[in-house]
């Protein structure tokens, strides 16, 4: 091959980075960050829940610039897989939020009721003085809600999407909740990765089953 000639060749993609930012070590708090040449994805945002240790790093900075997160894919709408996505948005955000048209209706009750709940949380803890904050403040509120909801892109069950260049996305029945989904996220260097989320069973007289896992490069 010429020199000439292997300078046009394009350079393969490097395999992307699969980094853990909750949901480990603890069962909430679900962030699971793709990192490749062309996408960094988020999949799931949610909240840390539970003992103080743990509800402390739901005021931590997030782990990279928000702004520079692409899209973020979302199970369902659970607080601890969802309860974050305001924080982030507060932080920088402002890419597609992708989830299933029933967890995009769920997501706005849970938030608004969390940022609710936070907001007299904060009002109790200044009138009180049992907060080491002074002022206290809510994580978030009605206003990054409104923001955040702005930013849904809902995808049908079912559908193939091309979230970015090379990057694709599909969910699947997941059966916990309405509208809960697993993901599978194909990268543009070919390589597939499974999220299930949280999982139901068949027979749920409500609820879809969970659609059969049809394989993957790495699974969570």
């Amino acid at each position: 091959m010429s020199e000439t000639a292997a300078r046009t060749v394009p350079a393969a993609p490097r395999p992307a980075l699969l980094s853990f930012l909750g949901g480990v070590g603890t069962v909430t708090g679900s962030k699971f960050l793709v990192e490749s040449d062309h996408a960094r994805i988020l999949v799931d945002c949610g909240l840390f829940q539970g003992f103080a240790n743990l509800r402390r790093r739901n005021r931590e900075r997030f782990a990279r610039d928000a702004a520079d997160v692409r899209a973020v894919v979302v199970t369902h709408a659970h607080l601890d897989h969802c309860g974050y996505l305001p924080r982030l948005v507060r932080q920088g955000f402002r890419g597609p939020i992708l989830a299933t048209p029933h967890t995009a209706r769920l997501a706005e009750i849970v938030l608004r009721d969390s940022a609710h709940l936070q907001t007299e949380a904060a009002r109790h803890a200044n009138e009180h003085g049992w907060s080491k904050h002074r002022p206290a403040k809510p994580l978030y509120d009605d206003t990054d809600v409104d923001k955040t909801l702005s930013f849904f892109d809902p995808v049908p069950v079912g559908a193939d999407v091309e979230i970015m260049r090379g990057t694709r996305l599909t969910l699947h029945h997941g059966g916990h909740i309405l509208g809960s989904a697993w993901a599978r996220l194909t990268l543009e260097d070919g390589h597939t990765l499974a999220v299930s989320g949280d999982l139901g069973r068949p027979g749920h007289p409500l609820l879809l089953p969970p659609e059969p896992f049809s394989g993957a490069d790495a699974l969570l």
